[in-house]
């Protein structure tokens, strides 16, 4: 006997957008395509995409220039935004701009984080990023000593998040050494648990939301003693979490670990299985060739941030090494010295060109990528990054008009996103589809250079 089907039952519409133009996927790799009707769905995923629709409907909102998948900022720290044009004075080395930034932690408790980090969240949004992983682990208060709720500075930037609209992982970061086993100095002393086990017990509370995942983090080898890496790394496991991690940022980590274990950071890791397709590297600046085959045969993502290892000093990674032995690259703005998701991707290739004194290592197209689906990806948000349907209706808006991007034939969408636009030529953000940025302009806080300017001046003795 046969059984009938019955036919898939169809998502109801509840939105339409008309873009002018659209980077979308294509078999032969993503093109540009003119007048795109998106109809997204009343749960927030896109639920067909039409190019060469034909002239903007009447229901539909209509955004001119160019629209790409919601930019994934896959790493930052939220308070180092208080830091901006500060650190940039005299000379100096990250470690004297490490002590910048314990001064400004030390200040923060969950209400002046909440308003910092909604600001900083906002800024992002209007710089065209949909989604951030927060590598986070300003734990508990000055001292110490937990507060009434362990999870309050977390829950707070969950809190920001909502409110500035975008989506965010939360990268609990296990933090418990000043250096390769050595006590937590009195700043460091809100960062710790005291051990892996009680990092996980504290980070186990924390709960996913519709805008909010959760995954982990090991600060560094400086920070989690090597025995206590697995514990962090199973922890992640069980849950599928990402997992991410500080990793060869600085010769002095590399040249303290060989001292204290007789082998690289990476080599550490990989020892405590800590490396792996759901583990992001971030930095991975100063490696051996050892280091490279480790992260390439482990297929471990490398998230690399340009601007802030560029204003650091701290150097320049072997990306496309890593990335032509099969890493995933992603994209984050780290410290934000800058918050710009087109510059850093701009910046891994032209640094790459400083390097090497060649060009072209990366399409536009593979740059964006990296900026949208592995960023997504890498952050626990496969079903984002994409503009397809039964994709997050995240998206971004770029004017095709600007002083920076016009002239281009409109083909060259890709090309003008990466290597001309900037965050300032941001029109429109969507995410979920509920618009976010609209002309510019963001719809839930109303003025944010004001909002950062108040929160981080409160921060000041």
């Amino acid at each position: 006997m046969s059984v009938t089907q019955e036919p898939a039952a169809q998502p109801v519409v509840t939105q339409w957008y008309w873009a002018e133009r659209a980077w979308l996927p294509h078999v032969n790799g993503p093109v540009v395509e003119p007048d795109v009707l998106i109809e997204v769905a009343a749960d927030g995923r896109i639920a067909k995409v039409t190019p060469d629709s034909g002239p903007c409907p009447p229901q539909a909102v209509r955004l001119a220039g160019l629209l790409v998948p919601g930019q994934a900022n896959a790493h930052s720290h939220a308070f180092h935004r208080a830091l901006r044009g500060r650190v940039q004075v005299g000379s100096g080395t990250f470690w004297t701009w490490r002590d910048t930034m314990y001064r400004f932690a030390g200040a923060l408790d969950p209400d002046s984080y909440l308003q910092l980090a909604t600001a900083v969240y906002a800024e992002m949004a209007l710089a065209g990023i949909t989604a951030v992983g927060e590598f986070h682990y300003l734990h508990h208060a000055p001292g110490g000593a937990r507060y009434a709720d362990p999870n309050a500075m977390g829950e707070a930037l969950i809190e920001a998040a909502a409110r500035a609209g975008i989506r965010i992982t939360l990268l609990d970061t296990c933090y418990l050494s000043s250096g390769f086993g050595a006590e937590l100095t009195k700043p460091q002393l809100r960062f710790g648990d005291g051990t892996a086990e009680s990092w996980a017990e504290r980070a186990q509370a924390l709960k996913p939301r519709e805008h909010a995942r959760i995954g982990a983090a090991i600060h560094s080898v400086r920070a989690v003693p090597a025995e206590q890496l697995a514990t962090v790394a199973h922890w992640a496991s069980l849950r599928q979490a990402p997992l991410h991690v500080h990793l060869s940022e600085q010769t002095a980590e590399n040249d303290a670990c060989l001292t204290a274990h007789g082998v690289t950071p990476t080599r550490l890791l990989a020892d405590h299985g800590v490396l792996g397709p759901r583990t992001s590297a971030v930095h991975a600046t100063h490696l051996t060739e050892e280091d490279v085959k480790l992260l390439t045969d482990s297929s471990t993502v490398i998230c690399m941030c340009p601007t802030t290892e560029r204003d650091l000093a701290d150097g320049i990674g072997p990306a496309r090494a890593l990335a032509s032995g099969g890493c995933p690259v992603t994209l984050g703005s780290d410290s934000h010295a800058v918050i710009d998701p087109f510059e850093e991707a701009r910046a891994l290739e032209l640094n790459e060109r400083l390097r090497t004194r060649t060009r072209g290592h990366w399409t536009a197209g593979a740059l964006l990528r990296a900026g949208t689906e592995d960023g997504h990806a890498s952050l626990g948000w496969p079903e984002a990054g994409r503009i397809e349907a039964g994709a997050l209706a995240d998206f971004t808006v770029l004017a095709l008009d600007s002083v920076r991007t016009a002239g281009p034939d409109p083909h060259l969408g890709a090309e003008t996103a990466v290597f001309a636009a900037s965050a300032a030529d941001v029109r429109h953000v969507v995410v979920g589809g509920r618009r976010i940025v609209t002309d510019g302009v963001h719809q839930s806080v109303a003025d944010v250079p004001a909002m950062l300017h108040g929160a981080i001046t409160a921060l000041l003795p």
